[in-house]
């Protein structure tokens, strides 16, 4: 086990925050193979982007949660929020694309005041908006009481974390009374089509571990989710995604604090599957950060990882084939993207 390895603390432009950042070189001295030696081994070594599928957008760091997990340092009091001129760069950009889905997140997305008219903007575009949306932002307030209404109207598809069928280890991780909170958001879900059967409104589940270990079976969780969901609450759901937590940030803390790091990578490393490492998220999806900034993942966006040159750092001087051409940006943290079934925003991989 590391004694002596210790989290290190890089500060956020003009926040006053502070971002967990553990290098390659840091992790080295922890005994653990580079990322990069994986790739090679495998045949994947430069890691480069297939096509352009998505574009993933961080609308701001401002959340109405604090969770123990959350890779993004989201809550209330976060400042971090897209301006309308920066959405307008993101939609100019998708316009001169084929790009088929864009990806909402934050922090709570909804609590950007202009996030109601970037998804009506991305609606008249004709692209399939997808939502990362908390469940008690739903009912945190009488001005987000009508989301679920405004999601259907839009056919947004509504992909939001719930730890565990259990209110006890919703609210370990999630905050007291998060469960609760949820299970009223998901029946007013429920209540407009959402996860219905025969209805084309589609509503997703998240399930991440509380702990320093690997989720289970995908297929397994799902089933066990559908089965106790609709039993006890008379919810329904479309899928459930499964997530591994990737050391970045508040778990990174938890990790080296926890005396647990080692360990938990250790796990990653001995897991790491080629095929999830093939068809890692990176590869089809542009993240953009609330400041216009642009990196290959929602996790380098965290970790101030931006994409390689002679790539465009900004979406103002977005460009298609430059982007689709550069070399993905790596480190320690990616295996947690490539480890047994793998993982993405949208579940497993492999």
């Amino acid at each position: 086990m590391i004694k002596s390895l210790q989290a290190r603390h890089a500060p956020l432009a003009d926040t006053g925050y502070q971002l967990t950042v553990l290098t390659e070189a840091e992790a080295a001295g922890a005994r653990l193979p580079a990322f990069g030696q994986k790739l090679r081994e495998t045949g994947l070594l430069p890691l480069r982007p297939t096509a352009l599928q998505t574009m993933q957008i961080n609308v701001g760091r401002m959340c109405n949660q604090v969770c123990k997990h959350c890779h993004v340092d989201a809550g209330p009091d976060r400042k971090e929020i897209m301006t309308r001129e920066t959405m307008q760069l993101c939609l100019d950009a998708l316009a001169r694309t084929d790009i088929a889905v864009v990806d909402l997140t934050g922090g709570a997305p909804e609590m950007n005041p202009d996030f109601r008219w970037l998804v009506e903007q991305i609606s008249a575009l004709g692209r399939r908006t997808i939502v990362r949306c908390n469940l008690t932002i739903i009912v945190a307030n009488k001005k987000y009481h009508d989301l679920p209404e405004f999601f259907a109207l839009h056919k947004v598809q509504v992909v939001s974390s719930l730890p565990h069928f259990s209110a006890g280890r919703t609210d370990a991780q999630r905050g007291e009374g998060v469960f609760e909170k949820s299970i009223r958001a998901l029946k007013m879900l429920n209540a407009v089509g959402y996860g219905q059967p025969d209805s084309d409104l589609t509503l997703d589940l998240v399930y991440n571990p509380s702990g320093a270990f690997m989720p289970g079976s995908q297929a397994g969780l799902e089933r066990e989710f559908k089965q106790r969901l609709g039993r006890e609450f008379g919810i329904v759901f479309n899928s459930l995604l499964t997530i591994t937590n990737l050391p970045v940030s508040r778990f990174l803390d938890y990790l080296l604090e926890s005396g647990n790091y080692e360990k938990y990578m250790q796990q990653l490393v001995d897991a790491y599957n080629p095929t999830a490492a093939a068809n890692v998220m990176c590869r089809s999806t542009l993240s953009i950060g609330w400041d216009g900034q642009l990196y290959d993942c929602d996790f380098n966006q965290q970790l101030d990882l931006l994409v390689s040159g002679p790539a465009p750092k900004h979406i103002r001087d977005f460009d298609e084939a430059l982007l689709q051409d550069r070399t993905i940006v790596i480190n320690q943290h990616c295996y947690g993207c490539t480890a047994g079934a793998g993982s993405s925003c949208g579940g497993t991989t492999a």
